[in-house]
């Protein structure tokens, strides 16, 4: 993790406090500059494989800067202690949102039915728990039909991504920090293309 400036003590907190509420920018950026290791530390306790410490570094960021904002001396509180609020819900706000967001485009969504008029879903047709000769011959078939939709649905980083995922020619399914680390792309920037390749692919399967 990067080097951040120590915390202010409390009389030079004050000091550009004063200075900030009489309009100027650079107290602003000093009490954001030397309050960035606290929004590490907060952020440290979200940090787990599916997100990356930049990213939520960068969202409690955004927390620090709208405490500083609106930041109130006379309150009797020190600015680390508001702050700290600030960043905290800052970084809920956005694992909420993302989960919400996951949730909404699962791959366990239904994106069909089978031959009874059961609903399916995407992971249904990459792997199932001994399927019998009947049901493996149709797994087989929308498996095939889902790699010929692919090109035209699919961009080829969209493919690249989704075949790794998933392991849909042979290979073992990884991680979006392992593609992620292969491809030199943020987990974040994998996660957002598989999520837009899933919503194609559903929807080239309902068309077919």
């Amino acid at each position: 993790m990067k080097a951040f400036l120590p915390p202010l003590d409390t009389q030079e907190e004050k000091r550009i406090l004063k200075q900030m509420q009489g309009g100027s920018l650079e107290a602003r950026n000093t009490l954001i500059e030397h309050n960035m290791r606290l929004v590490a530390h907060i952020a440290k306790k979200y940090q787990n494989a599916d997100e990356e410490m930049e990213e939520l570094i960068s969202i409690g960021t955004i927390g620090l800067i709208k405490a500083v904002m609106t930041f109130q001396a006379d309150k009797g509180s020190r600015l680390s202690t508001y702050a700290a609020r600030c960043i905290d819900n800052e970084l809920l706000m956005y694992l909420r949102a993302r989960r919400k967001v996951a949730r909404e485009i699962s791959i366990y969504e239904p994106i069909g039915t089978d031959k009874e008029g059961k609903q399916i879903n995407f992971m249904d047709i990459i792997e199932s728990d001994e399927p019998d000769v009947v049901e493996q011959m149709d797994q087989n078939g929308k498996i095939k039909k889902l790699r010929t939709l692919l090109p035209g649905l699919l961009t080829k980083r969209e493919q690249e991504i989704i075949i790794l995922r998933y392991g849909l020619c042979g290979s073992q399914p990884v991680t979006q920090r392992q593609i992620a680390a292969k491809l030199g792309i943020s987990r974040s920037y994998v996660s957002r293309i598989e999520k837009r390749a899933l919503a194609k692919m559903r929807a080239g399967l309902e068309k077919g």
